[in-house]
């Protein structure tokens, strides 16, 4: 199983919390989680064991993040199509995208995950520059998939009203 497969199956995404999920509030904050998860860990320097209660705290927002957030009601905005765009992506095996986005969004998030060797170890060494830089590469790959997704959502679209 594909990792990206196994995150949303883990997750628990119906139909349902993908509406939730593309409501702007819900795509923010959950973009937010990359430095609140680096903060978390880091407080280790200051509570000590402590710190696994917002380390807790993080990982159970993410997991709420699709759940709490009224559903998406302007299709317009440009974080309700990423994340319809991401729909299109995680089906790209079943229906494969034009060869201009597969291609670019390989490449966006093979960039953005290099952010995570930064961010690990920025995190074990308490290192504020690494852990900076990784944080950056992958909240900045992020938002460039997104808005590769919308882009992609919108091609869907108009090419759906076309043919």
């Amino acid at each position: 199983m594909r990792l990206d497969k196994a995150i949303e199956a883990g997750m628990g995404m119906s139909d349902d919390s993908w509406e939730r999920h593309a409501n702007p509030w819900s795509v923010w904050t959950r973009l937010m989680s990359v430095p609140a998860f680096a903060l978390a860990v880091w407080s280790r320097e200051w509570v000590g064991w402590w710190s696994l209660i917002p380390i807790a705290m993080v990982v159970g927002f993410l997991f709420l993040n699709t759940r709490i957030f009224s559903p998406a009601t302007d299709i317009g905005r440009w974080e309700t199509r990423a994340i319809m765009g991401e729909r299109l992506w995680l089906k790209r095996k079943e229906a494969p995208l034009p060869h201009h986005h597969a291609r670019a969004t390989f490449w966006i998030v093979a960039g953005s995950s290099l952010g995570v060797v930064p961010l690990i170890g920025g995190l074990y060494w308490l290192d504020a520059w690494a852990t900076m830089l990784g944080v950056v590469m992958m909240v900045g790959g992020q938002l460039w998939f997104l808005d590769r997704l919308a882009w992609l959502y919108a091609d869907s679209a108009a090419s759906t009203q076309q043919g």
